[in-house]
């Protein structure tokens, strides 16, 4: 299989910039994959979103430099392996909130006797049994990535990238706005902060920190924080609101004829 040059270019120093993408269909994801974005998340958590959408979208963006990450649903070893065996090489795990959690996805990303994913030689992942080696070498072109979204995993956050194999972590600002008792408010001062200063604990636990926000200001204090990946939108309120903003100013037009 292909070297996993997200894995890689996180550990760059440089920030990796992308999109979110919960449309869960291949001709979307075409549309923003030739954007120029360093990398495209497949989102099946807050989407309709499964391993039979997941399958097309991926094979789109193997035409093109974007890198794909998968969000599953949950943390949930048959979930990660569907996705493992279409194909998928980043992962991001959602609400994992201590180190026995973080321990239990890397264990669904490897094969007996580091872990328990099933084995079959006739997927995606190998090629249909093509890569004689993959099963000794997949590991070493996953990514694993684990998402920070509530307090409870804030005060666990260095114990979680301590576990071996976990390659990244990542601030969910939603859910853990509203752990927090900020409800939807995101942009909050002492809310911006506190995201800043949990992308520094991850930098200074050794691991690369990634970020989704749409907010221009947490966006910049994230850039010169040094965050490793960013998304700086989702594909579905990108939509939204330009198609908003498009009748809106049309209707503006109307007024002042």
């Amino acid at each position: 299989m292909p070297a996993n040059t997200f894995k890689r270019a996180i550990h760059s120093g440089k920030s990796q910039l992308g999109l979110w993408c919960t449309l869960s269909n291949a001709f979307s994801t075409e549309v923003i994959a030739g954007a120029g974005y360093d990398w495209i998340l497949l989102d099946t958590e807050h989407s309709p979103g499964d391993p039979l959408t997941v399958l097309p979208q991926l094979q789109v963006l193997a035409a093109y430099p974007a890198a794909p990450i998968v969000r599953p649903a949950a943390n949930d070893a048959v979930l990660i392996k569907r996705f493992l065996d279409a194909g998928a090489q980043s992962l991001l795990i959602p609400y994992v909130q201590d180190a026995t959690e973080a321990k239990a996805a890397v264990e669904a990303t490897r094969y007996p006797p580091h872990g328990i994913r099933g084995v079959s030689a006739l997927t995606r992942a190998t090629r249909f049994g093509r890569e004689k080696g993959y099963f000794d070498t997949a590991a070493q072109d996953l990514c694993v990535i684990v998402q920070i979204e509530t307090g409870r995993a804030l005060e666990n956050l260095e114990a979680i990238a301590a576990v071996e194999g976990i390659d990244a972590l990542f601030i969910g600002p939603a859910d853990l706005a509203a752990s927090l008792g900020f409800g939807a408010e995101q942009t909050h001062p002492d809310m911006r902060k506190i995201v800043i200063e949990t992308l520094q604990r991850i930098q200074a636990a050794g691991k690369p920190s990634g970020l989704l926000t749409g907010d221009p200001v947490l966006q910049k204090m994230a850039l010169a924080a040094g965050v490793s990946f960013l998304a700086l939108g989702v594909d579905a309120g990108l939509l939204a609101r330009s198609s908003e903003t498009l009748l809106a100013n049309a209707r503006r037009l109307g007024e002042g004829a």
